[in-house]
């Protein structure tokens, strides 16, 4: 997946907010999520602005930037912001915090820049010793019930999903049988083929096959389908699902799978890049309708003559 190529959306966004980026209510306490060996890294994630012809004014960019998950620390090692950059802030859009960077004016000749290093601590999540007695959430509280709707591209409610999902749990009574059994299903029905573009769900069935993207979408679809909870993580160059099961006492856990792929990466997860976002259906400021994923944003007010652009997500090499 061309993760720049597919992010870049020019729109302006108006209003600064700070908020502190939480734990969703459905990831925190206890859970049966096994968190193993640790590992460290840095990231740069910003924006540089060059006006090599003429003056650039009223500038607004925002990107994804990595955030507190139970499997994922974050904290700010470093900031590069240039004096003409007036703020730097972020925003909590559930599931992804957004950097926000305000820049009245870049002169003629002159640049800008707003890059900021995070040090992210990423936890291995390990297969679970025990995964009995785990079932589907009877009353899924608000901020879970939306990963049982369709989303962009995620077309659970849609008749050839609906149809063939329950076929594939068929005799199949334990809760993470049920899932295994749509994770086997995606996996030896579509084909893992790379692509440029975007494919809905239904179209990846009908064609049997698609890229992480389409993969991911389709298990969440017939998940949804099914009633259980799914959604996409999205980490720099992919994506991946995770499913949603709850214990006798009603703790509920995110569980991981990678369905993109040859292995059997179902319920642990060793993936080392950042995490960006979670969910797959997000309201995004000044974007007109839910948004599978959010993209990098600029806007500029006015400009004498186009100006160089460049947003910096890169890892930090020792």
């Amino acid at each position: 997946m061309q993760l720049a190529a597919r992010q870049f959306v020019m729109v302006l966004c108006a209003t600064f907010l700070w908020c502190a980026v939480m734990v969703r209510a459905e990831d925190a306490g206890p859970s049966r999520l096994k968190l193993g060996e640790q590992t460290t890294s840095q990231w740069r994630f910003g924006l540089v602005v060059k006006a090599p012809a003429g003056a650039v004014n009223g500038i607004v960019a925002t990107m994804a930037v990595p955030s507190d998950f139970p499997e994922q620390k974050v904290k700010i090692v470093k900031e590069e912001i240039s004096p003409n950059v007036k703020r730097v802030s972020y925003r909590d859009l559930g599931g992804v915090k957004q950097m926000v960077v305000s820049i009245p004016r870049v002169a003629a000749g002159e640049e800008a820049s707003a890059v900021v290093t995070f040090e992210i601590v990423k936890s291995e999540i390990e297969k679970s010793d025990d995964v009995t007695g785990l079932s589907l959430a009877s009353k899924p509280a608000k901020d879970l019930s939306k990963y049982l709707l369709p989303s962009p591209y995620i077309e659970s409610t849609d008749p050839k999903i609906k149809q063939l999902a329950p076929t594939i749990i068929k005799d199949k009574e334990d809760a993470w049988q049920r899932v295994e059994a749509i994770f086997d299903y995606v996996q030896e029905n579509v084909k893992y083929e790379f692509s440029t573009d975007i494919h809905p769900a239904v179209d990846a069935l009908k064609a049997g096959k698609g890229d992480c993207e389409e993969l991911t979408s389709l298990f969440i679809a017939f998940c949804r389908a099914n009633r259980i909870p799914a959604r996409a993580v999205w980490v720099p160059g992919h994506c991946y699902p995770e499913f949603y099961l709850q214990d006798s006492q009603g703790r509920g856990t995110w569980f991981p799978c990678q369905v993109a792929g040859d292995g059997h990466i179902f319920g642990w997860m060793d993936e080392e890049r950042p995490i960006l976002q979670k969910g797959d259906n997000f309201k995004v400021p000044d974007e007109k309708g839910p948004q599978r994923y959010v993209k990098q944003f600029f806007k500029a007010a006015n400009a004498e003559a186009n100006p160089e652009v460049r947003f910096v997500l890169e890892q930090v090499k020792e």
